[in-house]
């Protein structure tokens, strides 16, 4: 056991050799996490002699958990123990075959996936949309909120009051339904195994004297339910080991709470704090630039990455004018790379919004770059995006059934499965498409709401055949058939309607400079650019930074790096994970980082002229007088003194060297102050 002690560096060493209590060990990006837990796990029972049935290691994702267990297991002997590692909800899972029938049902329940939520919820019959009812269902669950809770505290002003008197309506329904059938959707997993523990203090003690020894990985990625199972689960004891990086935590948007690590040392009595600060994947240049960007973050607990690599190239800047220049000199550049050996694996470009993939695809398509989208669809293969292509097409050629055959219900217009096989069967009969179809059937076949449905669809098609100005045809076809209201509808509307704003924006540049454009030949053009699918072998990365989380690349290109793209601004952002997520995207990277700015970009419909981002000022790599937040040091908003004007609040906070230059309103009048020359208010 000494020897594997050995290859630890002093961190990971006194992180391994803890045993009792509290732990919160703080890894920082590349330093060695999963060899942490997984060495400290092997340390507990093969060197201490702990009961691998008294350990409970907890994660994520099957995938990190089948890669823990394998190399904890590696690292010990006796091949024969079985420690308990999986995901939070397989935890959940497991225990609910035991215990489910304290709530009253019977341990055969069978899981149900969110698509089979969707059409439960769908059956009961809403103008709400199915995806906004399961959402809403699963925010109250995770809250711990019944349906008894729900329907009593309703007491919202206006429109919101109608809106979730129905969603409860529907969550009462759907949860009497589910216990009828013995049914246990994925929120139950938790929301179960939490209320039986919280309910029976006895049952808590039992299992917490189960598994004396706890670790969590990824514990900045935990919401409010998973804390509150956690503490159940340390009833008998406070040996909780978390491991986790309060820099990247990104899933606010999806219930993570950073405050569940910030606040740990709080939550438990005599924490030990480890920081992994040693990084073995990045160079100096590279780290210094994360470093001193995430400093300006005011929620954190601070630590320092420390390159075990030394020197390497200086991070870049890349400037353009526009989008499409943006994507010629990366594209460039990739080309060069892979000119010089470089594998086309080891590079990959990220992104904050999906939408601006579109202009460096037809990047890459023009210089014949092998590239994959990781975590999510290429740009054209977008349903929304297909959607569009598909209504284009129809406008061409009504006769085109294939097309008309995927946007027929897309909005919905009621025609389900019977009704369309009608329609094809007078179609196949009658020898004739089915445009012509819906045309000439007997309305007695279709309810009157369908029938006026899809009158409107092919009155609003032949009035767009009509339309001779191109430019004028993207617009009416949106306004016609309201595609983006439709997709708005979706929970990721918000990303879906942007993808098609991108599509329409650049549809209506290419028309608007090219008078000799062809629709038709674009759309088959398009379709010509999906065979790169066919590409095999090793191909260029391209993705979001959300997808981009846990993995590396030797070259990585950040793009969109400007205000309002990355940052994300707007009423539900928050600056300090979007600070967080830049850190993110400059840390995947191990040997050459170049960060992508553009003058202007066209996108939702218009060209805007653009600032470069904060954080590129924030990282040292520019100039520029950009706000900022220092852990340490006063921020916007903050109440200072003066010995000679008083109190006054901080406006704007500059970065002048080691100093900082405060622009204060004092009753009025807003003066620039160093800010050794003033204090806090108390």
């Amino acid at each position: 056991m000494q020897n594997l002690l050995d290859s630890l560096n002093p961190s990971q060493k006194e992180a391994v050799k803890h045993i009792d209590g509290p732990m919160l060990i703080l890894a920082g990006a590349g330093s060695g996490k999963t060899k942490t837990i997984t060495t400290r796990l092997a340390y507990l029972i093969g060197e201490i002699g702990i009961d691998p049935h008294n350990t409970l290691t907890l994660t994520f994702t099957n995938k990190a958990a089948n890669e823990m267990r394998n190399r904890a297991l590696n690292l010990l002997n006796n091949k024969s123990y079985a420690p308990l590692l999986c995901t939070f909800h397989k935890f959940g899972l497991l225990f609910l075959k035991f215990y489910i029938d304290r709530l009253g049902r019977k341990n055969n329940f069978v899981i149900i996936d969110t698509d089979d939520k969707k059409r439960i919820i769908k059956s009961f019959g809403s103008n709400i949309s199915t995806s906004a009812l399961s959402n809403e269902i699963s925010n109250l669950k995770n809250s711990l909120i019944g349906v008894d809770d729900a329907i009593n505290n309703i007491n919202l002003p206006g429109e919101n009051q109608g809106y979730f008197e129905k969603v409860t309506q529907i969550y009462k329904q759907y949860e009497e339904y589910i216990f009828a059938n013995n049914l246990v959707d994925f929120d139950d997993l938790l929301v179960l195994t939490y209320k039986i523990l919280d309910s029976d203090e006895s049952l808590a003690k039992e299992i917490s004297n189960r598994y004396k020894y706890i670790m969590v990985d990824e514990y900045q990625d935990t919401n409010d339910l998973q804390y509150k199972l956690l503490r159940k689960l340390c009833t008998t004891h406070e040996n909780l080991c978390v491991v986790g990086d309060d820099d990247q935590s990104i899933y606010g948007w999806r219930g993570a709470r950073i405050e569940n690590i910030l606040n740990f040392k709080d939550q438990f009595k005599n924490t030990k704090i480890i920081r992994l600060e040693e990084n073995y994947r990045s160079t100096k240049q590279i780290l210094q630039v994360a470093n001193e960007l995430i400093d300006h973050n005011r929620g954190r607990l601070g630590k320092k990455l420390i390159s075990i690599n030394g020197d390497g190239e200086e991070v870049t800047l890349i400037e353009s004018n526009d989008e499409s220049t943006e994507a010629a000199k990366i594209s460039k550049e990739i080309k060069q790379l892979l000119s010089k050996g470089v594998n086309a694996a080891d590079i990959a470009i990220l992104y904050r919004i999906n939408a601006l993939s579109r202009s460096l695809e037809d990047g890459f398509v023009k210089e014949k770059i092998p590239y994959k989208m990781v975590g999510g669809l290429k740009f054209y293969e977008r349903a929304e995006i297909k959607d569009i292509i598909s209504y284009l097409r129809l406008i061409i050629n009504e006769h085109d059934d294939f097309s008309l055959k995927r946007i027929i219900n897309r909005p919905k217009r009621g025609l389900g499965k019977v009704s369309l096989e009608k329609l094809e069967k007078f179609a196949f009969e009658n020898k004739t498409s089915l445009f012509d179809a819906i045309v000439n059937i007997n309305d007695k076949d279709f309810g009157n709401k369908i029938k006026i449905a899809l009158n409107d669809f092919t009155q609003g098609l032949k009035k767009l055949q009509e339309l001779e100005n191109l430019y004028d045809l993207i617009d009416e076809c949106e306004k016609t058939f309201g595609i983006k209201e439709y997709y708005k509808s979706l929970p990721d509307g918000e990303e879906r309607v942007a993808n098609i704003d991108e599509f329409y924006a650049m549809l209506k540049d290419q028309i608007k400079h090219d008078p000799s454009f062809d629709l038709d030949e674009f759309l088959n053009e398009l379709s010509l650019t999906s065979e790169q699918d066919g590409i095999s072998g090793d191909a260029v990365s391209i993705m979001s930074v959300h997808a981009s989380k846990g993995l590396e690349f030797d070259y990585l290109f950040v793009i969109g790096l400007e205000e309002g793209f990355f940052p994300l601004l707007g009423d539900s952002s928050n600056i300090e994970e979007e600070r967080r997520l830049a850190y993110v995207a400059i840390t995947r990277a191990k040997k050459k980082l170049g960060l992508s700015y553009v003058n202007s970009r066209f996108y939702k419909g218009s060209r805007s002229r653009l600032d470069k981002s904060r954080f590129l000022n924030e990282a040292g790599l520019s100039s520029g007088s950009l706000v900022i937040e220092k852990s340490n040091e006063y921020k916007k908003g903050d109440l200072v003194k003066h010995k000679i004007f008083g109190i006054g609040r901080v406006t704007a906070v500059v970065k002048i060297k080691k100093e900082f230059k405060l622009s204060i309103n004092f009753g009025g009048n807003v003066r620039e102050i160093m800010s050794s020359f003033v204090e806090r208010a108390v």
